[in-house]
């Protein structure tokens, strides 16, 4: 395992260094796409050969996003403890666990056993390559880590055709195994050349967030976790990434439903020369801007700052749902506003991850960025309520206002409630002791009250 001392070896490499770990961070990201973005894939032959009800199967779906999520902030504990690269390495090897498990699986125990490791596989490399991206990339967090997020956002989409013709030729065990090994084995094979960013030249890095510290505001120190957990503004952010993500999620998740209500969703719609049925067009979109979102938006972030650039994409967000709802029985206005909801909707997996390493620093960002991510776990918890909500009302009427309200109240709380509680909380980082020097003086004081008593 890698040591937590500087080592200065930066120093004879080139300035393009960091690019590449980024780059390799991405390709895991990539790698790991399909455990989520691939998986409906295998829901249908799932069932027709084993009998199994989708909704069983769905279990094992939703077993690996809360195991994805809610063990991230000890991931994240343990990239920040021993750095990125033993982390990667057995998640990837975890992923690939799941999924050759997958292609065995006779009984539904197994395949929940296997999501399970999945999602402990996805959660390592999805806390690692963020955090990761955070820490080399202090001057540009929002782009880094909106990259990052993209490589999960759309990795899942060179690979989606070849899934497919594998499960029509060889079945789906075939596609589990297959997939499963190879996505592994590279995920692992670039967990060996990940580099912990505390054995660069830490001058280096200092200047470049001296030079960030423009237009987004960075903490003066490092807060361990249990120094954020204690503070305000962290959880004004979860809740702020809870409403959006719900809202968006509360949306999105009911699109088939919504175009079938609508009577639009094998309507074909002709964009740029490109004729789909209306519900396949808005999926194909999602794949696309999900992923490009991402990084526009954590670009822009780093330029305007971070909560502006919030206020704008949460309202844009709360705007196209209302006109989703109120415009979307037109197939054309249909494709054109899902793509709106979808790419004001994304972002938030780079804009909340970047303005938490801005406010409690790069030591621990891993750990920190981990804690907050798990606001995406809470709000797949709360997704349901939607179709309660619709089958209690009778239609989509309440779902949209409730999404539309909740990004709406974020993009407020965003610039009122979230941009003063950071710079106040910034501006008591230049005062307040570190965590580590904190704990050196209590450690110096019960040795000084021992020697008194000695005496």
């Amino acid at each position: 395992m890698q040591s937590n001392a500087p080592t200065g070896g930066f120093a004879t490499k080139p300035a393009s260094y960091r690019w590449m770990q980024l780059f390799m961070g991405i390709v895991c990201m990539a790698m790991i796409a399909n455990l989520q973005y691939g998986w409906t894939l295998f829901v249908n032959p799932i069932a027709d050969k084993h009998g199994w009800s989708r909704a069983a199967i769905q279990v094992a779906f939703t077993i690996f996003v809360l195991t994805e999520t809610w063990l991230v902030p000890i991931e994240g504990y343990l990239v920040d403890r021993f750095g990125p690269r033993p982390v990667v390495l057995v998640g990837g090897l975890l992923c690939g666990i799941g999924w050759v498990l997958n292609s065995f699986a006779a009984s539904l125990t197994l395949l929940y056993v296997a999501a399970a490791i999945s999602g402990i596989g996805a959660g390592a490399v999805y806390g690692t390559c963020v955090g990761n991206a955070l820490k080399w990339f202090p001057d540009r967090r929002g782009l880094a880590a909106g990259l990052t997020a993209a490589g999960f956002g759309a990795g899942s989409a060179l690979t989606i055709l070849p899934i497919t013709a594998i499960i029509k030729a060889s079945g789906y065990e075939a596609a589990f195994l297959y997939f499963g090994i190879g996505q592994g084995i590279v995920v692992m094979l670039l967990a060996m050349a990940l580099t912990d960013p505390r054995h660069v030249v830490s001058s280096l890095l200092k200047d470049k967030v001296n030079r960030a510290s423009t237009h987004v505001p960075q903490t003066r120190r490092d807060y361990a976790p249990i120094e954020v957990l204690r503070k305000p503004v962290f959880w004004v952010m979860y809740v702020m990434f809870v409403m959006v993500a719900a809202g968006g999620l509360m949306a999105t998740a009911q699109l088939a439903p919504i175009a079938k209500d609508f009577k639009i969703m094998d309507v074909p719609v002709n964009l740029l020369g490109l004729v789909l049925p209306a519900l396949t067009f808005a999926l194909t979109i999602d794949r696309v801007l999900n992923g490009l979102t991402r990084p526009f938006f954590g670009w822009v972030s780093d330029r305007i700052g971070r909560e502006l650039t919030m206020f704008i994409a949460f309202g844009l967000e709360a705007v196209g749902i209302l006109a989703l709802y109120r415009f979307g029985s037109d197939p054309v206005l249909f494709v054109i506003l899902t793509g709106v909801v979808f790419f004001a909707w994304g972002e938030i997996y780079s804009l909340f991850p970047s303005t938490c390493a801005d406010t409690f620093g790069s030591k621990y960002a891993a750990s920190n960025a981990g804690m907050l991510y798990t606001a995406k776990g809470t709000a797949a918890l709360l997704v349901p309520f939607s179709s309660l909500l619709t089958a209690a009302t009778g239609s989509w009427h309440a779902v949209f206002i409730a999404a539309s309200a909740m990004n709406a109240i974020a993009a407020i709380m965003a610039w009122f409630v979230l941009r003063p509680m950071r710079r106040a909380q910034i501006e008591d980082s230049k005062i307040e002791p570190s965590y580590d020097d904190s704990r050196a003086s209590m450690a110096g004081l019960g040795l000084a009250n021992r020697d008194s008593a000695k005496v």
